[in-house]
């Protein structure tokens, strides 16, 4: 038997030991946890009934995946791979040596950008993440939905200089802070503006407390969520008994 099948009975075993109901609320709403490096780490949040797994690759971040491979998740797992304003072959390299199923564009990736990733890899999926604030323009998201599986949207914080951010973040410096990892939520109601074709994901500061939030939340096209700093026992070190109470709540 292939270890991956291996890996997959035992997953399925874990997401049995959730109620029914959770189990199948769980195949409606994707759970991406962001921001993994740590390989036993990585192993032990992959047995949750998650969905996708985000990766790093942003240089500024001090999640940054710096090894030249990470561990094997089960195959049902999506590798996602996060790239602020990567130089494409960077980009197309690390597809390669990752294995990456999707590319998550945090920066200001043009569908130009989106257009030549896919015309070099035309089976990698994107998400393209846009930082909302109450101000957003959700009209700038139409030209983008050729191209992408899926939107994320992000807290957008103003740029600070500020040594000690005011909660977690993927860096210290004003450009990391800019381009996520805020810990922060913005206002969700504001996604009701969106009437956009492409689902999206939700993401910024969300944390074990918003588990009942996320569940009353309505949006035609809501997928599901992604959620990073607020479930970390250190950076890019999850607490995986936290991220497991949470989803029992929320996916009940």
């Amino acid at each position: 038997m292939a270890i991956f099948d291996l890996i997959r009975i035992v997953h399925v075993r874990n997401i049995h030991s959730f109620a029914h109901s959770k189990f199948t609320h769980s195949l409606t709403m994707k759970i991406k946890v962001c921001g993994m490096r740590d390989p036993e780490n990585i192993q032990a949040v992959a047995a949750l009934p998650i969905d996708l797994m985000g990766f790093i690759f942003y240089e500024k971040s001090k999640r940054y995946v710096r090894s030249t491979s990470v561990p094997l998740v089960p195959a049902h797992v999506q590798r996602v791979g996060v790239f602020v304003n990567a130089d494409i072959d960077f980009v197309l390299e690390k597809i390669k040596t990752h294995q990456l199923h999707y590319l998550q564009l945090h920066g200001d990736e043009t569908p130009e950008y989106c257009r030549d990733i896919q015309a070099e890899i035309k089976d990698i999926k994107l998400i393209k993440a846009f930082r909302v604030n109450d101000d957003f323009d959700f009209s700038q998201t139409k030209k983008y939905e050729k191209y992408c599986a899926y939107f994320l949207f992000d807290t957008k914080k103003k740029a600070t200089n500020a040594v000690h951010p005011p909660a977690p973040s993927e860096g210290g410096d004003e450009r990391e802070v800019e381009y996520g990892g805020t810990g922060i939520k913005f206002n969700w109601q504001v996604l009701q503006q969106y009437t956009g074709k492409t689902p999206f994901l939700l993401s910024g500061g969300i944390g074990a407390e918003d588990a009942e939030a996320v569940r009353k939340f309505a949006h035609p096209k809501f997928a599901g969520i992604d959620v990073n700093s607020k479930f970390e026992l250190e950076l890019a070190l999850k607490d995986v008994q936290k991220i497991k109470d949470f989803l029992e709540e929320l996916l009940s």
